[in-house]
């Protein structure tokens, strides 16, 4: 897909890479991409720190204006009411989006643009600022977040199905779903950034000063830690394992002081994401603990294809999407079978093995799933055109 114009509702730009930022950094190579910073899912706490601190943020944003953060990519902090299920606020955001959205489209010589949105909440734009074609790329099922109202979002996420000309979705269960809503429905499972993360398995690649001195084995895990990560698995790894190193990376969005007790889990905070391929080289498993609810019976978990690329064995509880991969990771369905495959893992790693879960990967690249997403963007493109080209 090229010469095409996109506008697209996502998250922060500044969090950690997700789909979002990497779906975007490559279409944006062949057009032009305006990427709106998150548009509110809940109403904020204003008696949180967290939530004034993250209003902050975001004016500070908007009185940059947009920033060019690639060569035909843009991202802006539009400023709207923060109150996603009120009537009012709603339709005083749209004739601010649809202002903004105009001036910003005219600034960059934008005409002709498609509607991409990552936020089911974007459900109450769609129509409203001009696009010529609707993408919903859907990566979780947002009723299940516990931070937000579960029966509202599905029913925002329901309608933003049926009127989307084109849905996405990142895991098979997800596109069950979905795909009952929607015909024009795909599967667009995740890439990986190969070439980043295999660097890990390079020579010249050096183990993260944090780790380099830690004892052996490290089992490591990176990602944001939240409610769907099973904290307790940590601790009982910790306490049967007591001579291994348990490392941690990413932002704590919960507490996490129960961990803070075990001399042998290394709570180390969010890392940039360009040092991650030498935190992979010091670890001798990648971790995927999440905990089995239904919501992450929906996630397929960019950190797979992360730790396999550099060449890691992956130990994992027991999610859907982690079962497609069998052949390259171990599965676990109880902490003594999640401890026992982590022995498994130790025991059984090699060089060569390494290098056979890396070279899998080499395939799953962004590039190849994006690709795939332009093809199915521009059939639906020309079939709502009346078969013509564009």
């Amino acid at each position: 897909m090229n010469g095409e114009n996109i506008v697209c509702f996502a998250k922060d730009w500044s969090e950690d890479p997700t789909s979002n930022n990497h779906v975007m950094k490559l279409l944006a190579r062949d057009n032009e991409v305006l990427w709106l910073n998150s548009i509110a899912m809940r109403t904020p706490d204003f008696r949180s720190g967290r939530d004034l601190s993250k209003i902050g943020r975001k004016l500070a944003s908007f009185m940059r204006g947009p920033v060019t953060v690639e060569k035909r990519l843009s991202v802006y902090t539009p400023i709207v009411l923060p109150f996603p299920h009120s009537r009012a606020a709603v339709m005083m955001n749209r004739q601010i989006l649809k202002t903004t959205v105009s001036l910003l489209r005219r600034r960059q010589g934008m005409r002709d643009f498609q509607l991409w949105t990552f936020l089911p909440t974007a459900v109450e734009y769609v129509g409203k600022l001009g696009e010529s074609l609707v993408v919903y790329y859907c990566t979780d099922e947002f009723s299940q977040f516990s931070y937000l109202d579960g029966g509202k979002m599905a029913r925002m996420e329901r309608e933003l199905c049926q009127r989307a000309d084109i849905v996405f979705t990142t895991s098979r269960t997800l596109h069950e779903k979905k795909r009952a809503l929607n015909p024009e429905t795909h599967l667009a499972s995740h890439g990986v950034d190969h070439a980043h993360f295999s660097t890990a398995m390079e020579e010249r690649t050096k183990v993260a000063e944090e780790i380099a001195a830690l004892p052996r084995p490290i089992l490591g895990f990176f990602g944001l830690i939240h409610d769907w990560i099973d904290l307790d698995l940590f601790a009982y790894i910790a306490e049967l394992r007591p001579t291994w190193s348990i490392v941690l990376i990413g932002k704590a969005a919960v507490d996490v002081s129960k961990l803070k007790k075990y001399p042998n889990i290394h709570l180390l905070g969010r890392k940039p994401y360009e040092e991650l391929p030498r935190y992979c080289k010091g670890f001798d498993i990648g971790l995927i603990p999440f905990v089995l609810n239904e919501l992450t019976r929906n996630v397929n978990p960019i950190k797979l294809r992360e730790y396999l690329s550099a060449g890691l064995p992956v130990v994992s509880t027991n999610l859907p999407e982690i079962g497609y991969y069998s052949d390259t990771c171990r599965i676990a369905t109880d902490h003594a079978g999640f401890l026992a495959a982590c022995d498994a893992a130790l025991g059984e790693d090699s060089l060569e093995e390494r290098r056979r879960r890396s070279r899998a990967m080499a395939k799953e690249t962004w590039e190849a799933k994006v690709m795939e997403l332009g093809e199915h963007v521009k059939r639906v493109k020309r079939e709502r055109s009346g078969g013509r080209t564009t």
